[in-house]
């Protein structure tokens, strides 16, 4: 029923129940699960459970907070990695301007490298960005990368839009279940279904109303039930198609 598009179940956070939930998640109505790397570690992790479980899939990415250390041999480690079956996207990369953890040029620096590694080993992209629309907008306008998600995405609702003229996918997750979502809400309003995909960013960011609980895949309902109130359709016809598109995507 449902496709899960990002989540990070090698989180500490699940250490104590994470291969009972993950025997779960299938009786649970959740089709598939991306399990989206952070860096070099997560990235392996997340390979190691794709390999155990036949609905489970990895991205491999390096995340703007993880830039320690990173050099040309990060990147062929990520292109060897990226070369597993049940690796689909690379992923996460981007920007991070809220925390700005490393230079801002440094940070722009590998994500372009990372774009050009996706278009070189011919995987869709997973794409963060807080606080850095404009930027991360240019960068991926001026790449050739043209598949992918914007993952949680926090842009305006034009933005989005353009983002899905170009190729992309708009990543929607538990903050559109928010009181406070106005901004999100007029995302999903203006972009059309078959360019949406659902996300819970496990172990983060549970919607309401679990909001400020450890987060995983079964609350793909929550967002969905309120995707379809914002569409003015099923929850149904939500799961089914956003199931699609990531499929479309990943597969």
């Amino acid at each position: 029923m449902y496709f899960e598009s990002h989540a990070h179940f090698d989180d500490r956070r699940f250490k104590n129940d994470r291969e009972e939930l993950l025997r779960l998640l299938p009786s649970c109505g959740i089709d598939y699960v991306v399990n989206v790397g952070c860096d070099i570690r997560s990235s392996k992790d997340g390979i190691r459970l794709a390999e155990r479980y036949d609905y489970f899939y990895a991205a491999v990415g390096i995340h703007p907070h993880e830039l320690y250390n990173m050099s040309s041999q990060t990147i062929e480690e990520l292109r060897r990695l990226s070369e597993h079956k049940k690796v689909v996207a690379i992923g996460e990369i981007g920007l991070d301007y809220y925390y700005d953890r490393h230079p801002r040029e440094l940070q722009q620096f590998w994500f372009r490298q990372q774009l050009r590694l996706a278009e070189s080993v011919n995987k869709p992209v997973i794409i963060h960005s807080r606080d850095a629309s404009k930027e991360t907008y240019d960068i991926m306008a001026s790449s050739n990368v043209r598949r992918g998600v914007i993952h949680c995405y926090s842009g305006a609702a034009p933005m989005a839009v353009d983002y899905a003229k170009m190729g992309f996918y708009i990543g929607i997750g538990g903050v559109v279940t928010f009181p406070n979502a106005k901004k999100l809400v007029e995302v999903v309003e203006a972009v059309p279904l078959d360019k949406i995909l659902i996300e819970t960013d496990s172990p983060y960011l549970s919607p309401a109303p679990n909001r400020g609980k450890r987060n995983d895949s079964r609350n793909l309902e929550f967002i969905v039930n309120k995707i379809a109130e914002i569409k003015k359709t099923t929850p149904e016809k939500v799961a089914e198609i956003t199931s699609k598109n990531a499929q479309n995507l990943f597969f």
